[in-house]
Order: C-alpha cells, then sequence, then structure tokens
C-alpha cells in the first residue's frame, strides 16, 4: 500500500505523488508567538513530526519549513508585560526562546528553517506589488486589499460560495474595502491602540504601544496576516509546495486567503495536499491561548515526561477530534510503560550471556513481523497514528508472551539453552519497536529528550575543573560535596590516575 492522504481541497483521500519522485516540500503553518505553548500546539507539532519522520521512512528528502509569526498585534500587546521586552521584537524573541526549548523537549526534528515575518518584509511588498500589478488587490487609505472578485476560485478550499461569505478583517477597514470579503495584504500605520487593548488580558497603558512599522510604496505600516504565510513559504519551498498543513481552525480564512494570494501571483498551484489537524478539546472548548485553559507544553512534560506526552497526542490521527483529561492522560502513561517494560524485558534477555539458543518461536517471529505491516499500513492510510500505535503495542504483546513461555512450551531444540529463548526473535522485535518507535518519536533505553547532550557534557567538565581545583587546595569536603551532586543528578563519576572520568545518565 502505497501512502494515501485526505486532501482537504477536493475532499478525497488520494494517493501521495509528490513533484519530485525522491523530494518532499513541507510547510507547516507555525505560532504567532504571544504566548506559552500548550498542549494544543503540541497536538500539531507532533503530528507534523509524525508526517516528517515517515515521509523519511519511505525515502524521501524532506525540506520542512515551519514559520514564526513575529509580527502581530497579540504580541505588541504584550510589550511591558512580565519582563517579556519593550518592543515587539523582544517580546517575540522571548517566546520564540521558550518554543523552541519545548519543540526540543518534545522529541522533534528540526525543521530546515524557521523563517520569521520581521524578516521577509522585502518579499511580502514584492508580493503585494505583484498582485496590484496583475489587476487582484488595490490601495486604499495606505492599505492594501486583495479583491476577492477577481480570483474565480476564491472559496473551494472552505467550500463557501463568495456570496455567503462574511465580511473580514476590522470593522473600520470596510468602508476602504470594494467587497466585504476583500482582505489585507499591507496596513497602513501601527497597530491601533483599540486592537492592541483588545488582547490585553489585563494590562494597561498610558499610551498603548504601536509595534513596528516598515516603509512601503503605499506608506508606511505592517503586513497582513494571510500574505505572511504566502511570502515565507515560497522564498523556502518555491511556488508550488508539495504538503501544507496546519490547525482545522485556520482552513477559513487564513488557507482560502494564501491560495488566492499565491496562486493569483504565479499563475500556480499553491499546493497540492492540504492537511488539517483537528483542534485540542478541554471539555466543550477547544485549548486556547485566548481562552485561557490550556496547559503548557513545559508544565506537560515536567510532569509526565516526552514519551508519555507523545503517546497521549499520537492515540488519535491528526484529523481526528481528542480530549484532554486526566483519564485520557493515564491512559497514555499506562500504554508507555507497557511498551517499555516489554523493551526492556527483551533487552535484558538477549543482553545476556546465555544469548546463544537455536530456538525458534515462530508465534514471537510472526506476531513481530504481522505487527510491522499493520504498523506500515496504519501510518500509509493517512498517517494513522492511533491504529500504528495499537500495532506497536502488539509487539510488546508478543515479547511478552515469549517472555512468559516456560521453557516447556517452546517448540524447538533447547539442548544449549536452559531457558529456552528465541534470542534472534526476540532482537528482532527489539529492533522493531526502536524503528517503528522512532516514526512516533519514542525514545526507548534511556533518558528522554531533555537537552543538549553536548552541553550537558561540558557543564559536567566544567564541575570536574572545579572539584579537582578544590582538591589540589585541600578543600576536600568541597570536593566531595561536588561530587555528591553530580550523583545525585545520575552522573557517574570514576576517579583514576589520569583524572577523573564521567558518564552522563
Amino acid at each position: 500500500m502505497t501512502l494515501h492522504v485526505s486532501n482537504t481541497l477536493t475532499g478525497e483521500t488520494e494517493p501521495f505523488e509528490p513533484q519530485d519522485p525522491e523530494n518532499v516540500s513541507l510547510y507547516y503553518c507555525g505560532l504567532t508567538v504571544s504566548d506559552p505553548p500548550h498542549l494544543g500546539h503540541a497536538r500539531s507539532w507532533v503530528h507534523v513530526d509524525v508526517m516528517h519522520r515517515w515521509l523519511e521512512f519511505l525515502g524521501y528528502d524532506v525540506r520542512h519549513v515551519e514559520n514564526f509569526t513575529d509580527v502581530n498585534e497579540k504580541i505588541v500587546a504584550r510589550i511591558g508585560q512580565d519582563e517579556l521586552g519593550e518592543s515587539e521584537n523582544e517580546v517575540a524573541e522571548t517566546y520564540i526562546e521558550q518554543t523552541i526549548a519545548d519543540m526540543r523537549a518534545l522529541n522533534l526534528l528540526r525543521a530546515e528553517v524557521y523563517p520569521r515575518v520581521s524578516e521577509h518584509v522585502p518579499e511580502i511588498i514584492e508580493l503585494v506589488e505583484t498582485l496590484i500589478d496583475g489587476g487582484y488587490a488595490y490601495e486604499s487609505n495606505g492599505s492594501v486589499y486583495f479583491d476577492v472578485t477577481s480570483f474565480e476560485d476564491y472559496g473551494t478550499l472552505s467550500n463557501q460560495d463568495l456570496e455567503a461569505i462574511e465580511a473580514q478583517g476590522d470593522p473600520d477597514e470596510q468602508s476602504e474595502k470594494r467587497h466585504p470579503a476583500d482582505f489585507a495584504l499591507w496596513k497602513a500605520g501601527a497597530v491601533s491602540p483599540d486592537a492592541v487593548r483588545e488582547h490585553a488580558k489585563g494590562a494597561t497603558w498610558e499610551r498603548p504601544p504601536g509595534g513596528q512599522t516598515w516603509e512601503s510604496p503605499w506608506g508606511e505600516g505592517r503586513p497582513g496576516w494571510h500574505i505572511e504565510c504566502s511570502a515565507m513559504s515560497m522564498t523556502h519551498l518555491g511556488e508550488t509546495l508539495d504538503v501544507h498543513v496546519g490547525g482545522r481552525d485556520l482552513v477559513f480564512p487564513h488557507h482560502e486567503n494564501e491560495i488566492a494570494q499565491s496562486e493569483a501571483a504565479t499563475g500556480e498551484r499553491f499546493a497540492r495536499y492540504w492537511l488539517h489537524c483537528e483542534l485540542f478539546q478541554m471539555g466543550e472548548t477547544k485549548m486556547s491561548s485566548s481562552l485561557g485553559n490550556f496547559v503548557t507544553v513545559e508544565d506537560a512534560v515536567e510532569e509526565w515526561g516526552t514519551n508519555v506526552i507523545r503517546i497521549f497526542l499520537t492515540a488519535g490521527s491528526y484529523n481526528s477530534s481528542q480530549l484532554y483529561s486526566d483519564e485520557t492522560i493515564r491512559e497514555a502513561k499506562e500504554r508507555w510503560e507497557r511498551l517499555e517494560r516489554a523493551y526492556e524485558g527483551a533487552v535484558e534477555t538477549i543482553d545476556s550471556p546465555r544469548a546463544h539458543s537455536k530456538v525458534e518461536d515462530r508465534a514471537l517471529r510472526d506476531s513481530v513481523a504481522e505487527a510491522r505491516a499493520a504498523f506500515v499500513d496504519a501510518m500509509n492510510d493517512d498517517f494513522n497514528t492511533r491504529e500504528a500505535q495499537s500495532a506497536l503495542l502488539e509487539v510488546a504483546s508478543a515479547i511478552n508472551r515469549h517472555l512468559a513461555t516456560d521453557e516447556s512450551e517452546t517448540s524447538a531444540d533447547t539442548s544449549d539453552s536452559a531457558d529456552g529463548h528465541d534470542y534472534r526473535g526476540l532482537n528482532r522485535a527489539v529492533n522493531t519497536l526502536e524503528e517503528l518507535g522512532n516514526v512516533l518519536g519514542l525514545t526507548f533505553g534511556g533518558e528522554e529528550p531533555t537537552g543538549d547532550v553536548e552541553l550537558a557534557g561540558e557543564v559536567v567538565e566544567l564541575v570536574l575543573e572545579i572539584r579537582e581545583n578544590e582538591r589540589e587546595a585541600g578543600n576536600y569536603e568541597r570536593a566531595d560535596e561536588l561530587r555528591d551532586e553530580l550523583s545525585a543528578l545520575g552522573v557517574e563519576i570514576q576517579d583514576t590516575e589520569d583524572g577523573a572520568t564521567y558518564r552522563l545518565p
């Protein structure tokens, strides 16, 4: 079975056929960095990460681009709050730093590049000029709007008729537009005080900040939201993308507008496949920063760990709804522990000195092969992580059944092994857990990702250098304290004639 994906643009599940049979361009609409990332963001991140991993598993070279929206009225509304920064750029930098740390904590593969809106204003202005020259956009009082009536296919992605589409943009823009559904490509001036107050979350100013502005052919102003993603994605991936992913709530107006402005400017199809992640439910509503009903990624990883969070988030497919609750988290924890116990039991057995048996447990080997085939089929079925996770658990069950089997029940020659285990079969099972678990971003056989291992080693070496200096100065009690502190962190220290050596946890 080849990979099939559910294309929002056509409403059909289609065979996946990228432009280049060896390469895939993947764009994900990233965060507006105005709040700490929460599990709702993590759900989309993890599923996009799994898509990336599976495409690489299939042999594609994946060019993955994910943007940061660092120009937005919500960011402006955070200026001066909680030491986040005294400018729009400083606030954005603060949250970008947190976001990248959370991405690493979740064991996400790195994108090729993380473009920022503020770095692509020249490309945005050039794209707007192209749309004006082509008759698809018009200037009005220093702002520029896209004329939705000029693009014949407008509304196709969201399956809406143009006349039924509600007005877009702020109410004060309506008098400047030719059609209520026209949308802003460029906005004159700074962010309005009312827009800042709307997102202030209780903060007050004598005079609200207005954010950054840039010079343009239409006067000083700021880019519109929708044009930003078109400019960033096409700058880094070309005029036609293979896969464009985003949240279901972005189908309209954001993605609909991306298609219109991009295809009007280039005359080419903007994206071949549109994949949309369903929203994350917190009770009866979606998990949202603006609603305040969220669990941050940082808190979730600290409490449950990366593997449990990833099991939890991949328990449902990317395009199915998911509910956050204590029960669903507990179930994820139990599933991970089941996988981990099976893996550790198998590793302990095959790493024993007696791992030399001629035993062949066909039931174990067949179960692992069948589970692997089921995993592949599930992932090729529109990245069905729910069924893929079930297949992974079947590998664990096969391991447990084998380990629990009494020697007398093993149908093979056990003359050279007292325990009668199929070591080759167990080794295949372990390799399968590692290989397929990696597709879901799971980490077996060690500590979960907590940061840069190289940096951790440098820190330990620095502490050991300080410890040695203390010993040379005769401060043996302090030297012992430093050793004990490292040991408490799981760092194993061994003093040798050539100096101290260490092993990270």
